[in-house]
C-alpha cells in the first residue's frame, strides 16, 4: 500500500449523522507478486489513548457513484487506486472523534490467509478546537499528505 494522499475522519455520506462516523482514505494497493493478490477484506483500527475502535465495514470504489461493499478485490502487480471507506458496524455503539493523538492502522486479509496483514500505520492529531467544531457543526477532518514536509496537514470541511 502506498502513502495515502488523503485521510478523512468524519460523517459518512451526505447525512452527516455523528453516529455514522467513518475513516476514509485514498491509496494505491499493489502486489509484489507478478501474479497479483486477492484481498478478501480490509479494515482499519483507530486508537487514541486506551480507546480502540475497529472500522470493519469496508466499501471501495473509484467515485461516489461507483462504491461497492468490499468482498474481494484483485490487486494486480501494477496496482489499483481506489477510495476506501471504513465504517463502524451498526451495533448501536457509534464513534465520536475526540481531541488527541490517533494511531491509524490499515489491515488487509488475503484470500487463503488465516489472519490480516498490517499494511500501513500513521499517527494523526485531532486538536481540541477541531474536535469541538466537529461536535458543534456537521463537518469532517481531512488530513492531506504534504510530500515536501513529509507529514499530513489537517483542515476541517463543513457541510451546510
Amino acid at each position: 500500500m502506498t502513502q495515502p494522499t488523503t485521510i478523512f475522519f468524519g460523517p459518512d455520506g451526505g447525512f452527516f449523522d455523528t453516529n455514522n462516523n467513518k475513516v476514509y482514505l485514498r491509496t494505491l494497493l499493489y502486489s509484489s507478486s507478478r501474479r497479483g493478490q486477492v484481498v478478501e477484506s480490509m479494515h482499519v483500527c483507530l486508537e487514541r489513548g486506551e480507546t480502540r475502535q475497529n472500522f470493519s465495514i469496508w466499501v471501495h470504489g473509484r467515485s461516489k457513484g461507483e462504491l461497492y461493499r468490499g468482498s474481494g478485490l484483485y490487486v494486480p502487480h501494477e496496482g489499483v487506486v481506489l477510495n476506501h471507506h471504513f465504517l463502524v458496524p451498526p451495533d448501536g455503539s457509534g464513534f465520536t472523534f475526540l481531541a488527541g493523538r490517533y494511531t491509524l492502522k490499515v489491515f488487509a486479509k488475503l484470500a487463503n490467509s488465516s489472519s490480516a496483514t498490517l499494511l500501513f500505520t500513521v499517527s494523526l492529531e485531532v486538536t481540541e478546537a477541531q474536535a469541538d467544531k466537529m461536535k458543534a457543526e456537521p463537518s469532517g477532518l481531512f488530513f492531506d499528505w504534504g510530500p515536501d514536509q513529509g507529514s499530513y496537514y489537517s483542515h476541517l470541511n463543513f457541510r451546510y
